[in-house]
């Protein structure tokens, strides 16, 4: 089985029309997922048979008459990543808050995977990790800012205090599959700046083309996923999930004794209340239970 990951900044006509359509064709196909649908395009991650899901891709291609193919970001999983298939209708495909910039009508210059390494070793190139804190302290590449963020929608502020310091300084933005990137560097122009690059296909194009000896990524890249984080060779890192929080742990992290399988970790024990500690030990007794019986529990795996 296949996973496909895609995503496409467009001015969107009757984007509910749209959204209906998809969802009936990725459910005649039998295809399980999630597609985010606005005015600004679509964004979204579907599994199931390959040709079933290139089918689908061809009927956006066409419905929307798009002038090139939907490059999609391909993986094999051995298991179903997702109970359903939904398409749900949202005012931006990647929610920083600002659905008025449109990174179709002006956004950074792409940076191929081959090209990046020379452009973050400039020391006048500011690097800029627009992704949120907990990915970042899961890998990162050298130089590379933390916005200090633990939502997307935090960025702008970031953004808006760089302007009033740096904006002529020359940007390399990078994410996980370039969506938030992409949007982000349509805000850095907004402001002000004038020579704004982002890494095409994001870190994980990146680390699919770029050989070993030459790889400047440091760490393990988070995936919102269950492997949680991959490695440079892309596969399945060393990291697990708090099913609380949603943060990626470490060995340390596991090791701590704030650490309660499904229930908490250090990131959220201070956080969290009597009511949703019991549910969550609720919830992985009953997850336990299934394990030792040889099923899954419906609420196992996350989306």
């Amino acid at each position: 089985m296949k996973v496909v990951s895609f995503y496409r900044f467009l001015d969107l006509d009757s984007p509910a029309a749209f959204r209906d359509e998809l969802l009936a064709q990725c459910e005649q196909q039998g295809l399980l997922g999630t597609v985010l649908v606005a005015p600004e395009g679509f964004n979204g991650s579907i599994s199931g048979d390959e040709v079933a899901m290139r089918s689908v891709l061809g009927w956006i291609e066409t419905r929307l008459n798009l002038d090139k193919a939907i490059e999609g970001r391909w993986n094999d999983v051995s298991e179903v990543p997702f109970r359903r298939m939904r398409v749900r209708l949202k005012k931006e495909i990647v929610a920083l808050g600002r659905p008025d910039i449109l990174p179709h009508k002006k956004t950074g210059t792409y940076v191929a995977a081959a090209e990046w390494n020379a452009l973050i070793e400039d020391p006048d190139v500011i690097v800029i990790d627009t992704r949120n804190s907990y990915e970042f302290e899961v890998g990162t590449f050298p130089r590379a800012i933390d916005p200090e963020t633990d939502n997307f929608r935090d960025f702008p502020r970031f953004a808006k205090a760089l302007a009033e310091t740096s904006k002529d300084k020359p940007l390399a933005m990078f994410c996980t599959g370039g969506i938030r990137c992409e949007k982000a560097t349509a805000l850095m122009l907004e402001l002000g700046f004038d020579e704004v690059y982002h890494l095409q296909g994001g870190i994980l194009k990146y680390l699919e083309e770029v050989p070993g000896e030459e790889n400047r990524w440091d760490g393990e890249c988070f995936v919102f996923d269950t492997r949680v984080a991959v490695d440079r060779d892309l596969e399945e890192g060393g990291y697990v999930q708090c099913h609380a929080c949603r943060r990626p742990l470490s060995a340390a992290d596991i090791a701590s004794p704030d650490y309660l399988e499904g229930v908490s970790c250090p990131q959220c024990i201070g956080s969290l209340d009597e009511d949703r500690a019991a549910r969550l030990a609720e919830r992985q007794k009953q997850v336990t239970l299934a394990e030792q019986r040889g099923e899954q529990h419906i609420g196992q795996k996350l989306e």
